[in-house]
């Protein structure tokens, strides 16, 4: 059974760090990570809201095939994917709007890894105005880190997954410890992210090749954003994206103990404010990321480092790219996406002048089955529209 969301669950029910991302806990803690973990409000502009006027399409002959060869209607297609929020946006309407599990429209879920989409947003809007150069290296701006496998990495390669860090077995159990969102075990220490990545003691490895995908870069990142600006992540997303977008919602991101913003991954927003995200790029920015940031999100990725990379052969499409923290689709329709572990996904396409922002609680971080559906929907919702 779903929790009810409007209040906190009983005892034997009840989220904690230990379980707050396996379900049944996560249906109810995608929608109050506050209450788990500490966080950092974005406030929005209450009295500027973008609107987002509604027209629903119906979805009545929509047909999608799952993995074990079945048919889905678009219930099913919900269910399957374990959908807490869906809004489809075309010509800046909502022509589908559909909550389950407790949310509402007014409702925050976590993003999860969709959140790197965002911190590339924020990247590039500093960059555009001189306060941060990507082709620097991350130790000119944080010399503490100097010692680690990080001495020679640019912010770009950071930013576009191309370091060469591997964070073996124990690297990866420290890291998720200072990030602040697993409980310790025995023999673990309090920590945080800075100390994380100055004690960080894996092997160096060459940095600019294939794409290989790693959190603990963005959240480096998020540092070092916060070191050249001089400014809190949370008031920065606030400032440059959050209040001129119109969103109609507060959002929230989570810190590490030490009040680390986790850049990688802790943002959480209402499906209608995700959606809004969308549109922003469907836009060319709408006049908040720089035109040519977008245009450079579309043209410059490196398809040879994708096509070479660790991730190439688990998407369906002859040529992608990873830019700027998001995916990049060349095949028609093009289309960019932002993705997140246990199924966040965010897709815009241009073509069809269609975003579609979805949100939700599947039980494992990475569902084969629940990812490709997903995929397969997209031409059957344009399809839907083009009727």
């Amino acid at each position: 059974m779903p929790f009810e969301t409007s209040l906190p669950p009983d005892a034997a029910s009840r989220a904690t760090l230990a379980n707050w991302r396996m379900l049944p806990f996560s249906r109810w803690a995608f929608q109050h990570v506050d209450e788990l973990i500490a966080t950092a409000p974005i406030a929005n502009a209450a009295d500027d809201v973008w609107p987002l006027p509604g027209a629903p399409r119906s979805f009545d002959d929509f047909r999608v095939r799952a993995q074990g060869g079945d048919t889905l209607d678009f219930a099913g297609f919900l269910d399957a994917t374990a959908t807490d929020a869906l809004v489809i946006l075309q010509d800046g309407v909502i022509v589908c709007e559909t909550y389950s599990n407790g949310m509402t429209a007014q409702t925050p879920h976590i993003i999860m890894s969709a959140s790197k989409s965002i911190t590339g947003l924020i990247a590039g809007i500093l960059a555009s105005r001189g306060t941060l150069d990507l082709d620097a290296e991350v130790t000119t701006l944080l010399p503490e880190i100097a010692a680690t496998a990080y001495r020679g990495a640019t912010l770009r390669q950071m930013l576009d997954m191309r370091t060469g860090i591997m964070l073996d077995l124990d690297a990866t159990r420290d890291y998720a410890a200072a990030a602040g969102w697993d409980a310790l075990a025995p023999d673990q220490q309090p920590s945080d992210l800075k100390r994380f990545y100055q004690g960080l003691a894996i092997k160096p490895q060459p940095h600019g090749g294939s794409f290989r995908y790693n959190s603990a870069n963005t959240d480096l990142l998020g540092w070092a954003i916060e070191r050249a600006s001089g400014r809190r992540f949370a008031q920065l997303v606030s400032e440059l994206i959050w209040q001129p977008l119109g969103a109609e919602q507060p959002a929230s991101m989570t810190l590490d103990r030490d009040g680390l913003a986790r850049a990688t991954g802790g943002f959480s927003m209402t499906a209608r404010d995700f959606a809004r995200i969308g549109q922003m790029m469907l836009g060319d920015g709408r006049a908040i990321v720089p035109r040519g940031w977008v245009d450079d999100l579309w043209r410059n990725g490196d398809r040879a480092a994708w096509k070479t990379g660790e991730w190439q052969k688990l998407f369906p499409y002859q040529s992608m790219s990873y830019r700027g923290g998001w995916y990049v689709v060349d095949d028609e329709p093009r289309m960019m996406f932002a993705m997140g572990i246990h199924g966040q996904n965010l897709f815009v396409d241009p073509a069809h002048r269609l975003v579609v922002a979805k949100l939700s609680s599947q039980g494992a971080p990475v569902d084969n089955a629940a990812w490709a559906v997903t995929h397969r929907a997209l031409p059957e919702i344009r399809r839907c529209l083009a009727g």
